[in-house]
C-alpha cells in the first residue's frame, strides 16, 4: 500500500469500529488535530477515530498491523515539539482518546486513582481533591492535555521537586499494543517486586511502543497551609543559591519552584490580557515559590512567609511584599502558561514587524476563529512573509534592545 494514501475501502473498515459519528472525514473537524499549539508544526489525515473503549483500540491496532497503516495517538493535542502531529502529506490516521475519559475509581484509603487515557488532568486533580486527596502533577495545560499524553512524554509540571515526574506518580498502566494486544498491568501495589517492570517501557514513549488507554495513579494528602513568593533575580547563579537556601529552610514543603527568564514575563505580558509584570523593577531571570504544609493555612502560613522572608532578604532577589499580589502573580502565571501558544505567536509577529516583514492576517482553527471577533485565540497559526528573499530566524529581542537601537522595531 503507498505510504501516501489510503483506500476508501480501507478507511470505510476503520470507521467501522467506532461508528461513522466518531469518524471524522472533513477537513474542518480534522483542522484542529493537524497542527500544534503555535503553528510551527503541520499535518495531514484522510481520517481521525475516536474509540470509546479499549476494546476498540485493540480493533483499530490489529486492522493497522494488518494493513500496514500508521496511527498517530493524540490526547488532548498540547505538546508543543509536533509529536502529536501527523506527517505532512501522508496517510497517518489519527487515533484521538478523547471519549476514553472516565475517573473509573478513587480509592482514598490506599491512595490511588484508576482512570482512563484521556481524562483530562484537571478532571483527575478534581477527583482527587473531592477525597480530601492531592494529585500533584500541574500544568499550564492542565485544562486539556490527557493523562495518557501526560504519561507518553513523562511529563513534569510544577511540582517536579517534591513529587517527580509523573514516572514517580504512575504505579500501573493499561495499554495497547502496534498488534492489538492489551496488556492489562493496572496494578495498584506500591511494593511490587514481581517480574519486569513493563510500566516503565511505555512511560515516555511517546506512544511508539503502545497505547496508553488507563493509569492507576498515586494520591497524596491533601496540603492544608499554602504561600507563593515571587522574585527578581540578576543571574542564575543567584537563582541557585536562592534554591539551595529555600530547600534548607523549607525542606519538604519546598513544592514549586520555577525559573524564568525576563523575555518570558514580557512576551506574556504583552500579548495575553491580564497578565502583566508583578514586579516594578525588571529583572533578568524571575523565581516562582510554592510552599506547601500540612499544617492549617494560618499556621502553616505564617511560618511559611517567615521562612521564604528570611532567604528573600538575604540578598539573592527583589520579593513581592504584598500577599495579594503574590497570589495574583501565581494565578496570571498560570493563565499565561495555558496561553502560551498565543503568547508565543505574538511573538513572532513582532519579530517580523521588527524585521519590517509582512505578516498576513493570522488564521485561528480549532474552536477558534480570528482574533477580535470573539473567538478563542488560543491556537493561532500565522504565516509570516519577509519582504525580499531574506529569511530571518525568529528570535526573540526586547524592548529594550529595540529602544537601544540594536534594532528597529515599530512596537518598541
Amino acid at each position: 500500500m503507498s505510504n501516501s494514501s489510503i483506500s476508501t475501502e480501507l478507511l470505510d473498515r476503520f470507521a467501522a469500529i467506532v461508528g461513522e459519528k466518531y469518524a471524522l472525514r472533513s477537513e474542518a473537524d480534522l483542522a484542529p488535530h493537524l497542527i500544534e499549539n503555535r503553528g510551527l508544526y503541520h499535518g495531514s489525515s484522510p481520517l481521525l477515530l475516536k474509540p470509546a473503549s479499549v476494546e476498540e483500540v485493540s480493533d483499530i491496532m490489529k486492522l493497522a498491523t494488518e494493513t500496514g497503516t500508521a496511527i498517530v495517538p493524540q490526547t488532548g493535542n498540547t505538546g508543543l515539539v509536533g509529536g502529536q502531529t501527523p506527517r505532512q502529506g501522508k496517510a497517518d490516521i489519527i487515533l484521538s482518546l478523547e471519549r476514553m475519559n472516565r475517573i473509573r475509581d478513587v480509592d482514598p484509603v490506599a491512595n490511588v486513582l484508576v482512570a482512563d487515557g484521556g481524562a483530562i488532568l484537571a478532571e483527575v486533580q478534581k477527583a482527587a481533591e473531592a477525597h480530601g486527596r492531592l494529585f500533584p502533577l500541574s500544568l499550564g495545560a492542565e485544562g486539556s492535555c490527557r493523562i495518557g499524553g501526560n504519561l507518553s512524554t513523562n511529563a513534569g509540571g510544577t511540582a517536579v521537586l517534591a513529587y517527580g515526574n509523573i514516572r514517580q506518580l504512575c504505579l500501573g498502566l493499561e495499554v495497547v499494543l502496534p498488534t492489538g494486544e492489551i496488556w492489562d498491568g493496572l496494578r495498584r501495589l506500591k511494593k511490587d517486586n514481581t517480574g519486569y517492570d513493563l510500566r516503565d517501557l511505555f512511560i515516555g514513549a511517546e506512544g511508539t511502543l503502545g497505547i496508553i488507554t488507563g493509569a492507576v495513579l498515586k494520591l497524596f494528602p491533601q496540603p492544608l497551609g499554602h504561600q507563593v513568593a515571587f522574585a527578581g533575580l540578576n543571574s542564575v547563579t543567584d537563582a541557585l543559591a536562592l534554591f539551595n537556601l529555600a530547600s534548607s529552610l523549607c525542606g519538604a514543603s519546598l513544592t514549586g519552584f520555577e525559573l524564568m527568564p525576563r523575555f518570558g514575563v514580557e512576551i506574556t505580558a504583552r500579548h495575553i490580557d491580564g497578565v502583566r509584570d508583578p514586579l516594578e523593577t525588571a529583572y533578568p531571570w524571575y523565581v516562582l515559590i510554592d510552599i506547601s504544609t500540612s499544617d492549617s493555612g494560618r499556621d502553616g502560613g505564617a511560618d511559611d512567609e517567615r521562612r521564604a522572608g528570611t532567604g528573600l532578604r538575604g540578598g539573592v532577589g527583589a520579593r513581592c511584599r504584598n500577599r495579594r499580589i503574590r497570589g495574583a502573580a501565581k494565578g496570571a502565571l498560570a493563565h499565561a502558561r495555558e496561553h502560551v501558544g498565543r503568547a508565543e505567536a505574538g511573538r513572532r509577529i513582532d519579530q517580523a514587524r521588527c524585521f519590517r516583514a509582512r505578516v498576513e492576517d493570522p488564521a485561528f482553527h480549532g474552536r477558534g476563529r480570528r482574533s477580535g471577533d470573539g473567538g478563542d485565540a488560543r491556537r493561532p497559526h500565522l504565516r509570516l512573509r519577509p519582504y525580499g528573499r531574506r529569511q530571518y530566524s525568529l528570535q526573540y529581542f526586547s524592548t529594550a534592545q529595540c529602544r537601544q537601537g540594536r534594532l528597529h522595531c515599530p512596537l518598541a
